[in-house]
């Protein structure tokens, strides 16, 4: 193995987890395991809904079903390896291992971002301009829209895992952390990492502010409508139709804007856990039951699927 200044670097890290083996930690392991299938089955079945019933299909629940794959995806990068360490007794990752779990999570991150600012400006167009809603998001639209999501992700996962990997690593091998999250990674480099770390810190806060930026100001504009509509009806529509993407955006940048934005002489490893749990687990799970239960298509397309009724009529 390679030497680096007598320091020989190290080919695997130990992922120190979330829980140990107290009581009081297992039943909270116990609830993680139960909402990690809530959000698999949650997330599985909204996909299932929006492409078997023909009256989800609107740019909407298009965008909602890329959301819920992208949630099904980001919470498998984390939950299953996380609960094999726990169960096992130790958290041995790989360094290629690791690589790819940054990769997978920081590109999942990046394409809700942009994902639910689009989101957005759909509730927008549909709202504010709602005779030319069919023409401004066309089916090809959504697609491009989708695809620079991806594309966006893509870019920003790949340049930070291999930037993140290439720094050398040698001394302890333990991360701090429930899974590879890239400033308890650089903690371990035996080089200097303030530039890079800087870096990051930029990127996150361009990848969450801009699309932040479009979504509070597809929320204002949004909001001048409605508040211009003499129908008390309308309001309630309007206000029914974007309740639901809203709480999901207040989750989730909540979150993300606590854990990346937030400067890192404030933060502590605990707490960097439980943020990084909220956006990984907990909003992953809350984001299907948050859309079925305020939204009569998508309860009425279930009811469709049981076969106890016919799929429900509009949004409220």
């Amino acid at each position: 193995m390679a030497l680096v200044k007598n320091q020989t670097l190290i080919s695997h890290f130990i992922l120190l987890g979330l829980f140990n083996h107290t009581p009081l930690h297992l039943l909270l392991f116990s609830t993680i395991m139960v909402m990690f299938l809530v959000a698999l089955s949650g997330n599985g079945l909204m996909i299932l809904l929006i492409n078997t019933d023909s009256r989800l299909h609107s740019p909407m629940y298009f965008f909602l079903g890329w959301l819920s794959l992208m949630d099904l995806m980001l919470i498998s990068t984390i939950v299953p390896c996380m609960a094999i360490d726990y169960l096992l007794g130790h958290g041995s990752i790989s360094f290629t291992g690791c690589g790819l779990q940054i990769l997978f999570f920081v590109t999942l991150l990046g394409d809700e971002c942009f994902l639910l600012a689009f989101m957005a400006y759909d509730c927008y167009v549909a709202i504010s301009n709602p005779l030319r809603y069919s023409m401004v998001m066309s089916h090809h639209v959504c697609w491009l829209m989708v695809a620079l999501c991806w594309l966006s992700g893509l870019v920003d996962g790949l340049i930070q895992a291999i930037y993140t990997l290439s720094f050398p690593y040698c001394g302890s091998q333990e991360i701090d952390h429930f899974f590879c999250d890239i400033p308890a990674v650089l903690k371990l480099a035996c080089a200097d990492t303030s530039l890079y770390q800087t870096m990051i810190y930029v990127c996150c806060v361009i990848m969450l502010l801009l699309p932040f930026s479009v979504i509070s100001i597809s929320y204002l504009l949004i909001l001048i409508t409605v508040l211009r509509m003499r129908s008390a009806e309308g309001q309630k529509k309007a206000f029914a139709t974007c309740s639901s993407h809203m709480a999901v955006v207040s989750l989730f940048y909540g979150a993300a804007m606590i854990a990346y934005m937030w400067p890192q002489t404030y933060h502590s490893s605990k707490q960097d856990k439980v943020v990084s749990a909220f956006y990984t687990m907990i909003t992953p799970m809350l984001n299907p039951l948050i859309y079925s239960l305020r939204n009569k298509e998508v309860a009425g397309a279930l009811k469709k699927l049981l076969g106890r009724g016919p799929c429900g009529g509009g949004q409220g």
